[in-house]
């Protein structure tokens, strides 16, 4: 896992939303989504799972590709 390209993806997904309206949607902190977007740190697989269904791609799709 690359943890780079999955901040960029993770960014690219969010789009012109906020950091705050994606984690509230999530059940995340702002700071944990803050830290996966900048390559700090990835997601466990239960949050990954949630991104997937928030943005409604696959796991796969999102961290592994």
């Amino acid at each position: 896992m690359n943890k780079n390209k999955i901040a960029k993806t993770l960014i690219d997904l969010r789009g012109v939303k906020t950091r705050e309206e994606v984690a509230n949607s999530l059940c995340i902190s702002i700071s944990a989504l803050q830290m996966y977007e900048n390559g700090q740190r990835i997601p466990k697989d239960e949050i990954k799972i949630k991104i997937a269904d928030y943005y409604q791609l696959t796991v796969q799709e999102i961290f592994f590709e």
